[in-house]
């Protein structure tokens, strides 16, 4: 009853509007005061929560992100693609997925995705012919990449929280990503032909090969990052170091997109994002002790052993709690809000907890392009400068399709273990 109560309060503090990390850290601090608890332990478990190692590859891959969108190096990418496949049906909605995928292999962040690529591409789209609807949904919708492809923040802090190998979970995002992009491709081709998009000149030769050269620099960073990484050569926080001094290096010396002046909008951006996050896991450890000191997860795990649910059902019931929870929570607070409780009851089932972290990540990908607070709905309104129920619309269709792509993967584990398995 006293959980009850407690998130009763956390969703009024919500929808009153304010923060959701607040929220949940107001709420979460007066029951541990009603029941006794040491309140000069909350700031000491919130600071103690953040001094995690693997927690730093946060700041290192928005940080990376913010500088190659800033230093023009994502724009050189999506150059590059636009003389290989523009003049294919759907070719620019093809470059526009593939360049969220490649970018989504940089940054980790599915709102800095959609931003950096959608700010460049919704105008080309619609200046192409596509209807604007179209574009931002797509875009909206792609930006998502950026939450499942490696290196992913989520799974980095899904990690850190069940203390499973990221490296594992990195290569567990890979396929069903590629899947998701893949999906993606086949309907704007499909969307493409229907109403006759996609009849732009061909690149010459020479001019692929200009615009490749360009690229080449940004290309290796993905191959950077993450051949670093499953080579065992550093940890995923040591790349993200790398990852950094390579976009900066290569923005300033190279490509000489950014400059002095650049650094206090690039620091003030990753600031701001990174503070967020780390707020939220502050927040959502107090949440954590708060279910330890109660022994929620040992009686929700005793009365699932008593009841007659499966597996099955369990996966169901966990999916409709995401997609409501998505409604009105962003991802990284519904990752750390529930997956101390539903943790052993995973165990208790047998799932595997890589598994289900691809599950929880697809699921969050829909919460990112669910109204009312989808973020990426409102990162492509106001980079569109259009209303949010037209960015919905536009969203609508690839919606279904992730849904069906997100029952697949449920049905055929191996789609997320394989990659994991041959590590």
């Amino acid at each position: 009853m006293e959980l009850v109560l407690l998130f009763f309060l956390f969703f009024f503090l919500v929808f009153m509007r304010v923060p959701v990390a607040i929220s949940l850290a107001i709420a979460t601090s007066l029951f541990l005061f009603h029941d006794g608890f040491n309140m000069t332990m909350v700031p000491v478990r919130i600071f103690s929560s953040l001094t995690s190692f693997p927690l730093m590859a946060i700041p290192g891959f928005i940080l990376t992100g913010v500088i190659m969108a800033r230093g023009g190096m994502s724009k050189q990418l999506i150059d590059a693609l636009k003389t290989w496949v523009g003049h294919l049906p759907g070719g620019l909605a093809v470059v526009t997925i593939l360049a969220c995928m490649l970018f989504s292999a940089i940054s980790g962040s599915s709102p800095a995705t959609a931003a950096a690529i959608g700010s460049i591409m919704i105008p080309a789209m619609v200046y192409a012919g596509y209807e604007k609807k179209y574009a931002m949904g797509l875009i909206a919708t792609a930006g998502t990449l950026g939450i499942l492809l490696p290196p992913s923040i989520p799974l980095i802090i899904y990690g850190i929280t069940v203390e499973e190998s990221i490296g594992e979970l990195f290569m567990a995002g890979i396929i069903p990503g590629i899947l998701l992009g893949g999906v993606l491709i086949v309907s704007a081709i499909f969307y493409a032909k229907k109403n006759g998009f996609g009849t732009s000149k061909k690149a010459s030769w020479q001019e692929r090969k200009t615009a490749t050269y360009r690229a080449i620099w940004a290309g290796f960073l993905p191959v950077i990052i993450l051949g670093s990484i499953y080579s065992g050569m550093v940890t995923p926080t040591e790349s993200s170091v790398i990852a950094v001094a390579y976009a900066a290096l290569v923005s300033t010396l190279i490509n000489r997109g950014a400059s002095l002046h650049d650094i206090r909008y690039i620091l003030m951006e990753t600031v701001n994002i990174t503070s967020m996050i780390f707020l939220i896991i502050g927040a959502a450890k107090l949440f954590g002790l708060y279910l330890v000191q109660g022994q929620i997860p040992h009686m929700i795990g005793a009365w699932i052993a008593q009841s007659d649910m499966n597996k099955w059902l369990f996966i169901i019931i966990i999916n409709i709690l995401f997609f409501i929870m998505g409604t009105f929570l962003e991802s990284l607070s519904i990752i750390l809000i529930t997956l101390p409780i539903i943790f052993p009851i995973l165990l208790h089932f047998g799932i595997d907890p890589i598994h289900f972290a691809i599950i929880m990540i697809i699921n969050m990908e829909l919460a990112m392009i669910t109204p009312p607070v989808g973020l990426n709905l409102f990162v492509v309104s106001g980079i569109a400068k259009d209303k949010l129920e037209n960015v919905i619309r536009g969203v609508l269709p690839f919606f279904i399709l992730f849904f069906i792509v997100l029952v697949i993967i449920i049905l055929f584990p191996q789609l997320s273990l394989w990659l994991p398995s041959k590590m």
